[in-house]
């Protein structure tokens, strides 16, 4: 098990981790009805943003007054708490293991502003494909993969299909430096 930085803990066995991971979905379901998703969540934070700034765009669009219209704030969800859970656990996680650090991890052919570039860019279509598809690779992978989404399965495929088909061409971009 690799640790980063000066006396940085090991990372987690990662079949322990998805066990707990298990586990951690099961409660969601079991205590709120839910599963676990990060895209609505981060949505309903933009669009509250935006509903600020541009209450017009958002009055005209249906898609967002979905989320921000009405009596109810559109960060009173509980989508939006888990999101932030994630946010403030990671940001914990990192502190205790000593791996609060900025890094950036990318091949040795490839600079800095190069990998920041493509990891923008693979996020903006992650965040595209996840409000096309209705949900994020965590949402649709685990929540409705555990209670056997067709659709759900589907995307997973097609992600791990459509990862797989462009791994050679960007490969450079995650192997490691030495």
């Amino acid at each position: 098990m690799r640790a980063t930085g000066a006396g940085a803990k090991p990372y987690l066995d990662p079949y322990l981790a998805g066990a707990m991971l298990g586990v951690v979905l099961f409660a969601a379901f079991f205590l709120t009805g839910n599963g676990l998703g990060a895209s609505g969540g981060i949505a309903r934070v933009l669009v509250s943003l935006e509903d600020r700034i541009v209450p017009e765009h958002v009055d005209r669009t249906a898609y967002l007054l979905q989320m921000a219209g009405g009596e109810r704030n559109p960060l009173d969800h509980w989508i939006v708490m888990i999101t932030a859970g994630t946010l403030v656990g990671g940001f914990f996680s990192g502190l205790v293991h000593r791996r609060l650090r900025p890094e950036t991890q990318r091949g040795r052919g490839v600079s800095v502003p190069t990998r920041l570039a493509f990891a923008t860019l693979g996020g903006v279509l992650m965040g595209f494909g996840a409000r096309l598809a209705r949900g994020c690779t965590s949402g649709q992978a685990l929540s409705g993969g555990a209670v056997l989404s067709v659709g759900s399965w589907a995307f997973m495929f097609s992600v791990f299909a459509g990862g797989y088909a462009l791994a050679w061409f960007v490969r450079r971009l995650w192997i490691a430096e030495d």
